[in-house]
């Protein structure tokens, strides 16, 4: 009666096969993403889309080409995490919808320079149509699931306020109006009648050459720094009502008067809220897509292929069509 193996050799064979891993990926392929597959030539057009800035006229060292490699095929392989997690939620662009975008994109290229940036960004126009798809699906479901999420409270606004006041402070202004005449003589007697009662608005409207003669000579509310040096000296040296002896410039002869003063003072949150809401929501949405991207890259099976990520060969140095980076999702 014959014998069968050892017991010791089988295990052995067994754990050998277990550590054996999966088979190797396609070489057509640079990643696979929950077991769908990235092809190497997508990696190769986006990296051409990446390098298209004019002033690169040099090729990337070995280093800076595999960092490169990487950043590019990690945003590959987030759209197509997004993709999977929209296609899971029902989340979808309808096709009207798509074509009305890529109709918008061919009206910025009439004729036959559609056809041309489609070629330079080595794109066909059902690519471009699957891209846009792409783009837009991901832009509704961060919109809808990531974006829904995330709001600016009244503490955050004012906390944002007070910890950021110097760059919020508003300047010292005065509020002045002015008088200019071609000559001095004039521009003395227009001063005598103001020192006599006449109404300033009254003589810029009938005497004064610059625009704003027709609006009594008003300067409106101006800083430091905005007027030429000569009628700032004068000006934030008057105080309200007062008028300035005669001013020479470039322009003629001037006589100024200050209507009001504003002491500088840091702006109010009801005068900046939008722009700091802005702000506040805009850094908020970037770090909530990129906690809820983390979260699909931890729960998601992802594979590189690394001899194939090796052997992809460095972008094109000349630029590709702006069209077709318009439409990278």
């Amino acid at each position: 009666m014959k014998r069968g193996p050892p017991l010791l050799i089988l295990a052995a064979a067994s754990l050998a096969c277990t550590r054996a891993g999966p088979p190797p990926l396609d070489p057509a392929v640079v990643a696979t993403v929950n077991g769908e597959a990235i092809p190497r030539v997508e990696l190769e057009r986006e990296l051409d889309l990446a390098f298209e800035a004019p002033e690169s006229t040099s090729t990337p060292t070995p280093e800076q080409l595999l960092a490169l490699k990487r950043t590019v095929l990690q945003g590959l392989i987030d759209r197509q995490l997004l993709l999977q997690d929209a296609r899971a939620r029902g989340i979808s662009v309808p096709p009207e919808v798509v074509q009305r975008a890529v109709v918008r994109w061919k009206a910025e290229f009439p004729g036959e320079r559609f056809g041309e940036a489609l070629a330079q960004g080595g794109l066909t126009e059902p690519d471009l149509v699957r891209r846009t798809a792409a783009q837009l699906t991901v832009e509704k479901l961060v919109d809808s699931v990531v974006y829904e999420r995330v709001a600016v409270t009244e503490d955050e606004l004012q906390g944002y306020l007070d910890a950021h006041a110097s760059e919020f402070q508003e300047p010292e202004q005065v509020h002045a109006a002015q008088i200019v005449v071609k000559e001095l003589e004039e521009a003395k007697r227009l001063r005598d009648e103001l020192h006599r009662g006449a109404r300033f608005t009254d003589l810029a409207r009938e005497h004064s050459l610059s625009a704003d003669a027709r609006l009594g000579g008003d300067l409106s509310w101006f800083p430091k720094g905005v007027m030429p040096p000569e009628f700032d000296n004068v000006a934030f040296s008057l105080q309200p009502g007062q008028v300035s002896d005669v001013v020479t410039s470039e322009y003629g002869f001037h006589l100024f008067k200050v209507i009001e003063r504003r002491p500088a003072h840091r702006k109010e949150l009801a005068q900046v809220r939008h722009e700091v809401e802005r702000l506040l929501l805009r850094t908020k949405r970037e770090k909530a897509q990129a906690a809820y991207l983390q979260g699909l890259r931890e729960r998601a099976a992802i594979r590189l292929n690394e001899p194939v990520l090796a052997r992809v060969s460095g972008p094109r140095v000349s630029p590709a069509g702006r069209l077709a980076e318009e439409a990278r999702p």
